[in-house]
């Protein structure tokens, strides 16, 4: 059987190092990439292994964990353990996330090829079957895209779940509770009484409201124009509050004045003492995650831990 060793080790000195750099991505740590391919070379090298006297210990665990050890170095150095250490867990997720990738498109597509001859799985048989390497070299660049958007992915989420609070609105003695997002692009006053405005839409809950506040999400420039009017008690909780928004330099809106603004973050309770509410029928979030964008001005309120709270 011919042996390709040249193809090998440069398929595996690519993937190597687009491992590395993968990992970089992922700790977003700053890596030059001759440090990379420096560790995708060492990693390489236990390919070149097989075809040695050593090839009995070229494929023991604790070769490769020695060989893997060695790029992670080359790569991002040792400033301490615990550097180092999370570097190593964090090439072997990369690892195992590019061949649990290319395992699960191969058993979704149903590609004839034999996992043994897998360059992605460390067993050299030679060349191998034209559509398993074809398979490889075109599955590889897909998996590894693939999994740094979803990564990319996983921390926007995480970002924006750290910023998410429950919301608890008091208009009328009824309560209506939302899930917020702390925004600090939000620097919206009332520029009389200086209050923080928030913006909640009621889209999905039209029927939890009166007809009072549906009539101000819906159509608030017939009221700022007088064309309509929503009685007495409620014109007395509106403000008519001046914004600009992206494509209007000037625009008005209208907020209400709830009776209370209750935000519950992580452990801890806030009571806003000031603040004013716009509600809106447009959808604020494309998936639904929050309902409404909370000034960070609300949360300099009156705070106390939940009863429930744990105390490490």
């Amino acid at each position: 059987m011919a042996v390709y060793l040249d193809i090998i080790w440069a398929l595996n000195f690519m993937f190597d190092s687009l491992l590395l750099y993968l990992t970089a991505i992922i700790l977003k740590r700053e890596v030059r990439l001759w440090r990379v391919f420096a560790g995708g070379l060492i990693g390489s090298v236990i390919i070149l292994l097989v075809f040695t006297p050593l090839n009995a210990y070229s494929g023991h665990p604790i070769t490769k964990l020695l060989f893997s050890a060695a790029m992670v170095f080359t790569a991002f150095g040792f400033k301490r353990l615990r550097y180092f250490l999370k570097g190593l867990m964090t090439f072997y997720f990369a690892t195992f996330l590019i061949g649990g990738s290319l395992i699960g498109i191969h058993y979704f597509i149903k590609f004839d090829f034999q996992l043994s001859s897998s360059v992605m799985l460390a067993s050299v048989k030679g060349f191998g079957d034209p559509i398993s390497w074809l398979f490889v070299l075109l599955g590889f660049p897909l998996a590894w895209h693939f999994s740094k958007r979803n990564i990319e992915g996983i921390e926007m989420t995480k970002i924006q779940y750290d910023s998410l609070v429950q919301v608890l609105i008091v208009i009328e003695e009824k309560e209506y509770r939302f899930k917020g997002l702390i925004d600090s692009g939000n620097q919206l006053y009332d520029p009389i009484s200086k209050m923080p405005v928030m913006f909640i839409s009621i889209k999905d809950r039209l029927e939890q409201f009166p007809q009072e506040i549906i009539k101000i999400a819906g159509n608030p420039e017939e009221l700022i124009l007088g064309n309509e009017s929503i009685g007495g008690e409620w014109e007395h909780k509106m403000r008519v509050i001046p914004c600009k928004v992206v494509g209007q330099e000037h625009q008005l809106i209208i907020a209400l004045k709830p009776d209370r603004i209750v935000l519950e973050k992580e452990n801890e309770i806030i009571e806003a003492e000031r603040g004013l509410v716009s509600f809106s029928l447009q959808q604020l979030s494309a998936d639904d995650a929050f309902q409404c964008i909370v000034h960070p001005k609300m949360l300099t309120g009156i705070s106390k831990m939940k009863p429930d709270a744990k105390v490490s």
